[in-house]
């Protein structure tokens, strides 16, 4: 077998069977479990002989937990999948006929199929010089499904471990574009994309106050990486402006909006200091 499925899991207990039942079960996969949940473990490797899974210990995050996925795999493919997600019958098989095709690709991607959502960047067909009809060059793939061609990576390195989540695979691309490494995206490989149901809806504040306060320090760090810092501002002081407008707004009527644009304000404050991502949902 020449692919691993990597997928990193945070309280995702009702979401990972439906993921992992969809794969075929000659594949191993590595399961990167962002806590200490030894329960979690012992299930999940009970019921699925081809999983096994590593407990971080705490919450490192989607780019550092992938990346420990990707080192320990020691196949020439790596599939990394959110747990909220769910393979068509063959998609895998597609994805790896046409690694071994293509040749010389960095990452291929699958078409989502019961979303408008797009998962992936601009289409380039003038470049795409695979004599494949069937597939098409991208600037940049979504990273709740990315096919990993590993020796592409020596020269770039993988995710960048300074973000928590968000953008993460956004960065990756482009600095694959930056040294001309190709992104394809198979439409003929399927996949079903759940969105934001990679943990349990009891958990659906806290997660959301997080996913908020990181996309806002994400958004100034990627800009200020990649267009440097005036451009990091432009895009970003808008948005904090409307954050601080907004608390004020619901400060008195709508606690979980006043919550959320806090953290949104906060986000942003503390990438424009230069700290580090360090919120964490559940005071981790």
């Amino acid at each position: 077998m020449h692919t691993t499925i990597i997928i990193v899991t945070f309280k995702s207990e009702k979401v990972i069977h439906q993921c992992l039942s969809s794969i075929d079960n000659n594949y191993p996969v590595i399961i990167i479990e962002n806590s200490n949940n030894k329960n979690f473990k012992k299930e999940i490797e009970d019921k699925f002989s081809n999983v096994k899974c590593m407990l971080t210990g705490k919450n490192l995050g989607f780019g550092k937990a992938n990346n420990i996925g990707l080192r320990l795999a020691k196949t020439k493919y790596v599939f990394l999948l959110n747990p909220d997600t769910v393979l068509h019958k063959d998609a895998l098989k597609i994805l790896k006929g046409n690694a071994d095709r293509i040749k010389n690709f960095a990452l291929l991607a699958p078409i989502i199929t019961n979303s408008h959502e797009l998962n992936y960047g601009f289409f380039n067909k003038k470049k795409n010089n695979t004599k494949n009809s069937d597939i098409f060059e991208v600037d940049y793939i979504k990273g709740f499904a990315m096919f990993f061609n590993k020796n592409k990576f020596s020269q770039i390195g993988f995710f960048d471990e300074n973000i928590f989540i968000y953008l993460e695979e956004i960065d990756l691309c482009k600095r694959l574009n930056f040294i001309n490494k190709k992104i394809y995206l198979i439409p003929n490989a399927k996949i079903k994309h759940l969105g934001g149901k990679s943990h349990g809806e009891k958990f659906n504040l806290e997660m959301e106050i997080s996913r908020n306060w990181h996309w806002m320090w994400s958004n100034f760090y990627y800009n200020k990486k990649h267009f440097g810092i005036l451009k990091a501002y432009n895009v970003t002081i808008p948005l904090f402006i409307k954050s601080i407008l907004k608390m004020i707004l619901f400060l008195f009527f709508n606690k979980k909006k006043f919550l959320i644009n806090k953290a949104r304000f906060l986000g942003l404050l503390n990438s424009f200091l230069g700290n580090k991502s360090f919120y964490r949902p559940f005071n981790e």
